[in-house]
């Protein structure tokens, strides 16, 4: 997830209908705009945004009969593990869960899958795996298709300038000094597919769009690339909804689990998948920014972000500590600061978003009372404008802040009013010369 941001709510049939209209007006303003052509636009999508296949070996063993049977007919063949309806249904959530997990070898100082279980990313270099979770089930599990289809309008065409990065969400990344096999090898894909882009549309640098999750990743291969390399091949980083020092929301689904508002399934089933994944905990709250600030109430006592080893063995993962400590925290606690590519950050605010966790006398085995704050309902908008605070703090450039009242996690890629706000930006990067902006904000109200 595992925070996994996934919204289950449909687009009316009159936003799609006033967002066909006013993307049809903005398409004007494109075919007018003075460039010779689209610069590209490489999609780079957040936790739980593209679909993974699996396939399993006869390596794979379960402890669950259901788990153990349903295997047969699937061994040797790839299926779809994320999104699969099935996870909705009891007895097989276990198998999702069992099968989604990850585990932290130290012999190797890396994650891997769970044994038994190949993993793979379709369609990657296309936005096919980026539309939807279950092409089957389009109503309910959109998650790109909205912006994908503006961006069409305006005169993108996938595959010719327009492309996806999809990857394995439950990997991260880590520090000099640490092996990141799947990390390393997405920064590596996503390297090439920016370079062959550019190569295929005259050489034009590309622009990324990048979801959630997805800005850290955006973020972070350009830190590890040469400044030269960067500004030859990267015109403007847009993010969208990035959690830049994590979340509250991050400390609910470690300590309880989280089934992103879904009915029927137990949080507790998928707790440990959850607490299993790399990148989530990349997403617990970052101590630089949240500080002493008490995050979580239980026990008698509170957590902050400074208290994140205590906090992770008192919820029963000791075993995450070594992890977190080593991998997590020297990436976390530093601000990553990227010269040379503009970043414009998109980001809602208004919406109730977790801010502090009350847990019970049952522990952490229950659900806590939450108290709300401000954010996009998944990020504290606290993390939203991390950027805002650090790098004006260092006198960092080329920074644009845009922030679009009512919006949420999710719904910023999917709401008329959000997706004409990235069609807008979009658009002022391939007509203007961003070499004077400088770092600024802009509200917006959607309602």
């Amino acid at each position: 997830m595992k925070t996994q941001q996934l919204s289950w709510i449909n687009l009316e049939t009159a936003a799609a209908i006033a967002l066909t209209m006013s993307l049809l007006l903005q398409s004007v303003s494109f075919a007018s705009a003075k460039t010779t052509a689209l610069h590209p636009v490489i999609l780079i999508p957040g936790a739980g945004g593209n679909q993974l296949e699996a396939r399993l070996t006869t390596e794979y063993r379960s402890g669950n009969i259901i788990c153990q049977l349903s295997a047969l007919s699937k061994r040797g063949n790839w299926f779809r593990l994320w999104f699969d309806p099935t996870v909705l249904l009891a007895p097989f959530t276990r198998c999702f869960a069992e099968r989604m997990k990850l585990t932290y070898l130290a012999a190797v100082d890396d994650f891997r899958n769970t044994p038994g279980v190949d993993t793979r990313v379709p369609n990657f270099g296309s936005t096919q795996s980026l539309l939807y979770l279950d092409p089957h089930l389009k109503h309910i599990t959109e998650y790109m298709a909205s912006l994908v289809s503006a961006l069409e309008t305006v005169g993108y065409i996938d595959g010719l300038n327009l492309f996806g990065a999809p990857y394995d969400f439950r990997y991260g990344l880590a520090p000099s000094g640490h092996t990141s096999m799947v990390g390393d090898h997405y920064l590596s894909e996503l390297r090439a597919l920016i370079e062959s882009s550019a190569a295929a549309n005259d050489g034009q640098p590309v622009i990324l769009v990048a979801h959630s999750l997805g800005g850290l990743f955006a973020l972070h291969l350009l830190d590890r690339s040469p400044l030269s390399w960067r500004r030859q091949f990267v015109k403007h980083l847009v993010t969208l909804s990035t959690p830049w020092a994590g979340t509250v929301q991050e400390m609910l689904t470690f300590a309880s689990g989280y089934t992103l508002g879904v009915p029927f399934v137990d949080p507790l089933i998928v707790r440990e998948e959850q607490r299993s994944a790399e990148s989530n905990l990349w997403l617990l709250p970052a101590r630089r920014l949240f500080g002493e600030m008490p995050l979580v109430f239980a026990n008698n006592r509170s957590y902050s972000a400074k208290d994140m080893a205590e906090f992770l063995k008192d919820i029963g993962f000791e075993e995450g500590i070594y992890p977190y400590e080593t991998r997590i925290r020297p990436m976390v606690d530093r601000t990553v600061e990227p010269e040379g590519v503009p970043v414009t950050c998109i980001v809602g605010f208004g919406v109730d978003t977790p801010e502090a966790l009350f847990y019970g006398s049952k522990g952490f085995d229950e659900k806590p009372e939450v108290m709300y704050g401000d954010g996009d309902g998944t990020v504290n908008m606290k993390s939203l404008l991390a950027l805002e605070k650090e790098w004006s703090e260092a006198g960092r450039k080329h920074l644009k802040i845009m922030k679009l009242r009512g919006i949420s996690h999710s719904s910023i890629l999917k709401i008329t009013a959000a997706v004409n706000k990235i069609i807008e930006e979009l658009r002022l990067i391939n007509s203007m010369n961003f070499a004077s902006v400088t770092i600024r904000s802009s509200g917006f109200n959607s309602s």
